[in-house]
């Protein structure tokens, strides 16, 4: 009965880092990359135009982590597991995200979601940081001649 606390307190603690980390991550990169902004070419600005939407994508992937952090807090405060999971599922078909279904999805189903949506977030920050490298690179030498 404490072993799905445990773990739950840790998904907790886990997702607000990687979705704090993650977003700060995306933020700071869109924040340095005007410096590229005046690079030559089309290549210049389809690259930007990536850069853009794979730090959107990082920042909606930093919400969700977010939010299902504020779900697994929700199933954190009942007693059992099942409770919890079952005050999951509820709030997600109040919020018509998701109809509520006879069976909860299990603990470690949910769990192994979350380390999807953290692997996709940072593999994306990943891509925008070598966009944003060939990007300044691309500026600093003066684009194609």
């Amino acid at each position: 009965m404490i072993e799905w606390k445990i773990a739950t307190a840790e998904a907790i603690w886990r997702l607000r880092c990687n979705g704090i980390g993650g977003g700060l991550g995306a933020l700071s990169l869109l924040a340095i990359a005007p410096l590229t902004a005046g690079a030559h070419g089309v290549g210049a600005a389809l690259g930007w135009l990536l850069l853009l939407a794979f730090c959107l994508f990082a920042l909606a992937l930093a919400v969700h982590l977010m939010f299902d952090a504020a779900l697994f807090r929700i199933a954190l405060s009942h007693d059992g597991e099942e409770d919890g999971l079952e005050a999951i599922d509820d709030v997600l078909a109040r919020m018509a995200l998701r109809a509520k279904s006879v069976i909860p999805v299990p603990l470690s189903k949910r769990l192994s979601g979350c380390r999807r949506l953290i692997l996709l977030q940072w593999l994306s920050l990943a891509v925008a940081s070598m966009l944003y490298g060939i990007l300044l690179f691309d500026a600093v030498n003066g684009g194609p001649q």
